[in-house]
């Protein structure tokens, strides 16, 4: 066994989509190959409604796969296909544009206004990317959690992990998609595929993310300034953890425990041509994307 060092850390940013929602951007519209098969990843969380309430209108996609997780509040969608709904806190869906959809996704808040969920783009390699769209919508209660003895807690959404295995099916990426909770103290290792691209996403409490030259037991450094506690070394809320190699991660929570997303992925190792939600393997594709677009004839037919 051996542990994948935290090779880079870095904080999502603030910038908005849609018709005016305010969000934080852990990666994306970057170098496509830094995550790959991963292309972007977005925290949309708000408790004011006039931040996020203008939603994301009617938009396309081609050649990703969108993966939508619900926390708070709820979000409508709808699309071209005549495929309607919505997701609640805690359900998620996996979206499969392949070779073209329309489709808008208006948020909504929760009793109390809070409206927070994570959307994850990933990549299609170039023979899937005019496959049939597809959705996958799945609920909360479907999602399996294990719960260790320590009192971690983890969320399998995609992929098999402590002998269970996630509700989404048949995704290209072969990704692991998970929500961790690991409580105060507590030094957790989590096993990961060595040849999966794997990134943390922490956005609840802190952590520090080890290696091998970490000696066990090592104690958090604390530094008291007023009322506030800070952790040296350690990642926080909205922040992005990059891994090298290695078949395993390691993770000490900090004083009020941390929660995040671990997410990893086969690289597809493809040339990619990418303007905003269209992404094909080259140029004369991504502008054939526009061309149909501008001809209506960006839906395709189911046997095409």
């Amino acid at each position: 066994m051996s542990i994948r060092p935290a090779i880079g850390t870095s904080q999502a940013q603030a910038t908005m989509e849609g018709a005016g929602v305010h969000l934080h951007r852990a990666f994306g519209f970057q170098d496509p190959s830094a995550q790959d098969p991963f292309l972007l990843l977005d925290d949309f969380r708000n408790d004011d409604p006039e931040a996020y309430q203008r939603g994301f209108p009617w938009h396309p996609h081609r050649g990703i796969e969108t993966i939508t997780y619900v926390l708070e509040g709820t979000v409508e969608h709808s699309d071209s296909l005549g495929n309607a709904g919505n997701l609640h806190a805690g359900d998620i869906q996996w979206m499969t544009a392949g070779s073209g959809i329309l489709h808008q996704e208006m948020p909504t808040g929760n009793a109390r206004g809070q409206m927070h969920g994570f959307q994850l783009w990933a990549n299609l390699p170039g023979h899937l990317k005019m496959t049939a769209p597809r959705y996958q919508d799945v609920a909360a209660k479907e999602i399996p959690e294990v719960i260790d003895d320590d009192g971690t807690r983890v969320k399998i959404v995609i992929g098999t992990f402590w002998g269970k295995r996630g509700p989404v099916d048949g995704i290209a990426a072969d990704p692991l998609y998970l929500d961790i909770r690991v409580p105060a103290g507590v030094r957790k290792r989590f096993k990961v595929d060595t040849y999966r691209n794997t990134f943390a996403y922490v956005f609840d409490g802190q952590a520090r993310f080890m290696d091998a030259s970490t000696p066990s037991g090592v104690l958090l450094e604390k530094e008291v300034m007023g009322q506030e506690v800070n952790i040296r070394d350690m990642s926080g809320n909205r922040t992005l953890v990059r891994f090298g190699t290695g078949d395993e991660i390691e993770v000490q929570a900090g004083p009020e425990g941390v929660r995040f997303l671990l997410v990893a992925g086969t690289p597809i190792k493809e040339p990619v041509a990418w303007h905003g939600p269209i992404v094909m393997n080259t140029q004369a594709e991504l502008q054939q994307a526009f061309t149909d677009l501008r001809n209506n004839t960006f839906i395709k037919p189911p046997d095409h």
